[in-house]
């Protein structure tokens, strides 16, 4: 057993997401001769065949694919090793793989990067987007180290921290009767056609909920695949919209044609949290971040 190197499991891993050897190869940055070569001593060590070989793809046997479970496993751990060495002797430093929902990221990052980086000098971002569900499945593979997401979520193996609350508002084509006051109350919606983003974002699932409760009905012809997308049907005349209030300030609060307008309170809101592993040796990083977060995201 001992003749199993971490490294040769990384290229069978990579063959496994890619379904092809030079893709897998350009991941692991060699060549792909010698991933192929690797992957045929592994084999031939084992005594099993791992990979079918095709002219354009490569897919696993069912050796290889049970193999590939236990090899994640294994490549999870070694990584928490090295993180757990590098957080004992500076918990501050070093890379740390951050996500964000795309209905966040592009409105939270201006606010805060520059105080993370800041206060943080010796910890390197990587930073990632994705959707709540591949969040969440990316985070729990050791993919990334932690997310920002709208809560709740299942926090099965792992933990949430609360960073902050913010209200929604909605949006309205320029001449719109809803277009003119002050704030405006959720009953106010009754019997407008309301656009929203496509499947698999959190944000569709948290307007509805508004939604139904004041009559709205969906554009049944439409779904956005981005705020922004969300922003310009709204400026045609097309229907209106719930944005987060983050994605109306700055520069995204001057788009021609919409205007914004503040719910009354009780306004509808969304939590926003950072979620990590239980297990994770970057614990005090995440922490660390998640304090300036809250700190500076609404204020």
């Amino acid at each position: 057993m001992a003749d199993i190197k971490l490294r040769d499991l990384r290229y069978l891993v990579a063959v496994a997401d890619a379904g092809h050897f030079g893709r897998a190869a350009a991941a692991c940055h060699v060549s792909q001769p010698t991933l192929s070569a690797q992957l045929k001593k592994l084999e031939a060590y084992l005594g099993v065949q791992l990979v079918e070989r095709g002219t354009r793809h490569a897919s696993l046997t069912t050796a290889g694919q049970r193999i590939v479970a236990r090899a994640r496993a294994m490549l999870e751990a070694s990584d928490d090793i090295a993180q757990i060495a590098r957080a004992c002797s500076d918990p501050l430093a070093g890379r740390l793989r951050l996500a964000l929902l795309p209905t966040i990221g592009p409105y939270l990052l201006p606010r805060v990067t520059p105080r993370l980086h800041k206060a943080l000098p010796r910890l390197e971002l990587m930073l990632y987007e994705y959707q709540t569900a591949p969040m969440l499945e990316r985070l729990r593979a050791g993919d990334i180290d932690a997310g920002v997401l709208a809560l709740p979520v299942d926090l099965d193996g792992l933990e949430a921290l609360r960073l902050y609350d913010e209200p929604f508002v909605l949006a309205v084509p320029a001449e719109h009767r809803l277009g003119k006051g002050g704030t405006v109350r959720t009953a106010d919606l009754a019997g407008e056609t309301v656009l929203l983003l496509e499947d698999g974002h959190c944000l569709r699932d948290q307007a509805l909920d508004v939604c139904s409760r004041v009559g709205m009905h969906e554009k049944q012809d439409f779904r956005a695949t981005s705020l922004e997308t969300l922003r310009q049907m709204v400026a045609s005349g097309v229907g209106v919209t719930l944005l987060p209030e983050l994605a109306t300030r700055g520069v995204y609060g001057a788009a021609r044609g919409v205007v914004v307008r503040p719910f009354a309170k009780p306004a509808p809101t969304r939590g926003v949290g950072l979620v990590w592993r239980r297990t994770s040796a970057r614990r005090e990083a995440i922490e660390a971040i998640a304090k300036i977060i809250a700190a500076h995201a609404m204020g």
